[in-house]
């Protein structure tokens, strides 16, 4: 009788639903299913799909195998399942099922994992925090959009069977974020830097100096911040980090495995350093702030002592503020200094970055001087740039000098997409998110040595950026192209099946408030 009673709910409740269907038009909810093992980006390495999916539940656990770096990328993962969840998904050190981050030896390197993904479970390993890190990109790729969001969602939470074994192409993989024509808060800093580290971008090049504002408090020059910062492109009102708000940038950086390289523009591009000690300048006068967008006029006066005990006291206090290996010190479109004065100058800077324990890094425009030994040349030059430019760089790279690849048109995400975009700039031509992506580092410049190429940087400029919401616009759908290039294989890189998958993102974007540009030339959903 019990039995007879429990049908027979069973089938007023079916009949209820039916009901509320007919009423409605609405046809019942096709059965939820996983997202595939290969459509996150950047494309894995290898992927072998199988076996049944594993299903977050209000049971599951996090698991932690690792010291406390480690423990901190379980928590990262619980603050970003819980809301959406709702569930505790307490991180522990002990307990079998759910899901596990376990740091272990094997062909990992320092930034590889491997995911398995069961009915019991989902373990990640790495031989370092940061391949942990990694993987969980990946995991959080494999949700649906919706784990994204700040409020409960309804799920289910699958994850989909099988092994991804993940290693990447190149150690750097970068986005320089230009703070310096329009000035960025320490927030806003962070948002970008969240946005990165989703598509497993490891390195943040901070551009803190230029003609139109200094970013940075240097304690033995502090005029370069309260004047030299006070001002932006088009005469706003700038601002500038103290050191306090640089070590947040940096720390928090660090947490999402991301190193900070800072960037203090030089002989050119100087002028608010100019502007705010009239010493630095030949002639001794100092002239007006500039907040117009002009390049080149420019430059320290490298005949003069104190230019380089300015350079010395800003780098050490700089490298002292700096745990990465990093520090850039420009060296482009200094057409205000003459071949003599670069070249005299860079011989006396970069022995003072290594001095203070940092590696250098500059525009491929240092190649027409000498770089030390160990330096990295960042090319930002066109597919049409001069013969004559691009051998230089090419010997350079045969002498040992390491390259960063950042070719204007196609990874500055400042320039246009098209014509209409109301934002950006289109000096090195339009860039749409096809060309942006469809290019080979490895082969980019015909005779540099495979090693020579260490990876990629997307630049930022921000002449015409003014909020996070400009940087977002500029920097999606192109920015996920830049990292897979960064991080997956040469045999991967395939514009048809990638576009699909970038297809696929956009309802990740919405769901954590990302602005973005709709590409006619990717096939989005609705579209």
């Amino acid at each position: 009788m019990r039995q007879h009673r429990r049908t027979l709910r069973l089938l007023g409740s079916l009949l209820l639903v039916a009901m509320a269907a007919s009423v409605t038009g609405a046809a019942p909810a096709p059965a939820a299913s996983p997202t595939p093992l290969d459509q996150v980006i950047p494309a894995p390495a290898s992927v072998t799909p199988g076996g049944s999916p594993y299903r977050i539940t209000r049971g599951t656990h996090i698991r932690v195998d690792g010291p406390r770096e480690a423990r901190g990328v379980g928590e990262y993962l619980a603050k970003i399942l819980r809301p959406s969840t709702g569930y505790r998904l307490p991180v522990t050190a002990q307990g079998a099922g759910g899901i596990r981050l376990r740091l272990a030896d094997g062909p990992f390197g320092a930034e590889g994992y491997r995911l398995d993904s069961g009915r019991g479970g989902v373990t990640i390993t790495a031989a370092k925090p940061a391949g942990l890190f990694h993987g969980v990109q990946t995991l959080r790729q494999l949700l649906p959009a919706a784990v994204e969001k700040d409020s409960v969602q309804p799920g289910p939470w699958l994850v989909a069977g099988g092994t991804i074994k993940d290693t990447p192409r190149y150690g750097w993989r970068g986005a320089m974020l230009d703070v310096s024509r329009h000035f960025f808060t320490v927030e806003q800093v962070k948002r970008y830097i969240d946005q990165l580290a989703l598509y497993k971008i490891n390195k943040l090049h901070l551009h803190l100096s230029d003609d139109q504002g200094w970013r940075i408090a240097i304690d033995s020059w502090p005029r370069l911040a309260t004047y030299g910062g006070s001002t932006e492109v088009g005469g706003g009102p700038g601002g500038f980090y103290t050191k306090a708000d640089y070590r947040e940038i940096v720390r928090y950086a660090s947490t999402r495995f991301l190193e900070v390289v800072p960037e203090i523009d030089m002989p050119g591009h100087t002028n608010a350093a100019l502007a705010s000690y009239a010493d630095l300048n030949c002639d001794g006068v100092a002239p007006p702030l500039y907040t117009g967008t002009e390049v080149g006029f420019s430059s320290l006066c490298a005949g003069k002592e104190i230019t380089y005990d300015f350079v010395d006291d800003v780098i050490r206090e700089l490298a002292a503020l700096t745990p990465g290996r990093y520090l850039h010190i420009g060296g482009d479109e200094a057409h205000s200094t003459s071949h003599e004065d670069y070249v005299k100058f860079m011989d006396r800077v970069q022995p003072i970055v290594a001095k203070y324990g940092k590696t250098v890094v500059g525009w491929h425009q240092l190649t027409g001087a000498t770089p030390a030994k160990g330096a990295l040349a960042q090319y930002w030059g066109l597919d049409g740039t001069s013969a004559e430019e691009k051998a230089r760089v090419v010997k350079a790279a045969q002498s040992g000098t390491g390259l960063i690849l950042s070719p204007a048109d196609r990874v500055y995400l400042d320039m246009k997409y098209t014509k209409e975009t109301p934002l950006g700039l289109s000096w090195a031509g339009f860039v749409e998110v096809k060309r942006s992506y469809d290019w080979d580092p490895g082969a980019y410049l015909p005779g540099v040595p495979g090693g020579a190429v260490r990876g990629v940087e997307a630049p930022m400029w921000s002449e015409t950026l003014e909020n996070s919401g400009h940087v977002e616009f500029m920097a999606f759908p192109r920015l996920p192209g830049v990292a897979e290039l960064g991080w997956s294989s040469a045999a991967s890189h395939d514009w048809e099946r990638y576009k699909g998958r970038l297809a696929a993102q956009a309802e990740r974007w919405d769901a954590l408030g990302i602005e973005w540009y709709r590409s006619p030339q990717v096939p989005w959903s609705g579209q």
